[in-house]
């Protein structure tokens, strides 16, 4: 074997490990750019769940509000009644020391 026989077998080997390299380069990209896919299809089904969450606290907050409001209803108007009687006796013992 001489020289370039020698020569032409080394590039003949390199040529085959690069194409072995590219074929595993490739693979490896095919698995990354699936793996890409399914954390975006990840992210946005999150996405959708925390909009339906954030949505459902908006819903239970107003519920919750609603109830407080119903409950202390009665508490309500009986605090303002006395603070009205409170100023009533007020302006009266003002009215007095006139």
């Amino acid at each position: 074997m001489n020289q370039g026989e020698k020569d032409l077998a080394v590039f003949q080997t390199r040529v085959r490990q690069m194409i072995l390299r590219f074929k595993e380069l490739k693979q490896e990209n095919q698995s990354l750019y699936a793996q890409l896919d399914e954390n975006k299809l990840q992210i946005e089904q999150l996405q959708a769940k925390l909009a339906q969450r954030e949505q459902d606290y908006e819903a239970l907050k107003m519920a919750r509000m609603v109830e407080i409001t119903d409950g202390d209803l009665e508490g309500a108007k009986e605090r303002i009644a006395s603070l009205i009687r409170s100023i009533n006796k007020c302006i009266a013992v003002l009215s007095d020391e006139k």
